[in-house]
């Protein structure tokens, strides 16, 4: 059986080293090519070079000849990166694992034409665990949808540049579509000084940024003498990485198209 071949952007990143480990652990997939920005000081060095994994693949900023004859790209990188990348995947047809965050309306709108011509799964968050919160975050909505007020807490790292996070957003999404309500007519993402009481309609965001938390997620449904919370905390970025490499096969044998980590994990 021949090898996934693939591609990695922010290869010398936090998450990149993890993803160049995991693939060269896996039995089915080869590392192709290992992408990083022109300034990048590892420009021509073994990708592997500070995971402790020789992969003979030389780290590049070339991107159109690093991704030809990729099979898939998997990008946690940032917005432009990402869209610069697509582009030229698009070209070559090479899928997209793709999980960088921070994507506004329009950006991801590009992300949706693109998935007419090659297959692209795009998710905040690559953790099968994450995932199946999403699916029971529906479950507990339907149920507290009355006489709860529903508010989203999230923690990371001091390094991380947006927020909420993706998988903050994420949440809030499937609990306003679980209401019938437009998460971007309901969210409050800061509260200070005389607010007034709490509007039962809102659905809160609250963010903590601090020293190398990897991801901790909690969503509190808080009624009259009860509170329910539902929480997940990532304690290592192997999770993420694992997740990406089971989405780089599901593109693998799946047409083009725009999937998420539910399609990949048969939770719809």
């Amino acid at each position: 059986m021949r090898k996934i071949k693939i591609a990695i952007a922010g290869s010398s990143g936090r998450m990149g080293k993890i993803l160049l480990e995991n693939v060269a652990a896996a039995d089915d997939l080869v590392l192709h090519a290992a992408l990083e920005h022109g300034a990048s000081l590892m420009l021509g060095r073994d990708a592997g070079e500070f995971s402790g994994v020789v992969t003979g693949v030389k780290i590049s900023a070339d991107v159109e000849a690093a991704l030809a004859g990729a099979d898939v790209l998997i990008d946690f990188t940032r917005p432009e990166g990402t869209l610069h990348h697509l582009e030229i995947c698009r070209k070559l047809g090479v899928a997209l694992v793709i999980g960088t965050t921070g994507f506004n309306a329009q950006q991801k709108a590009v992300l949706g034409a693109a998935a007419q011509d090659v297959g692209i799964v795009f998710a905040p968050n690559m953790s099968v665990g994450v995932n199946l919160l999403f699916k029971l975050l529906e479950t507990a909505t339907r149920v507290l949808s009355e006489g709860y007020d529903i508010e989203i807490i999230e923690a990371h790292h001091r390094h991380k540049v947006d927020a909420p996070s993706g998988t903050a957003l994420g949440l809030g999404e499937v609990v306003a579509r679980t209401l019938g309500r437009d998460l971007a007519e309901c969210a409050v993402y800061g509260r200070e000084g005389v607010t007034g009481e709490r509007d039962p309609s809102t659905i809160g965001f609250a963010t903590v940024r601090g020293g190398d938390i990897v991801g901790d997620h909690t969503v509190l449904y808080a009624g009259i003498g009860e509170r329910i919370e539902i929480t997940h905390k990532a304690s290592s970025r192997a999770t993420f990485a694992l997740g990406a490499l089971r989405a780089a096969r599901f593109l693998k044998a799946n047409p083009a198209g725009m999937y998420d980590m539910q399609d990949v994990l048969k939770l719809k």
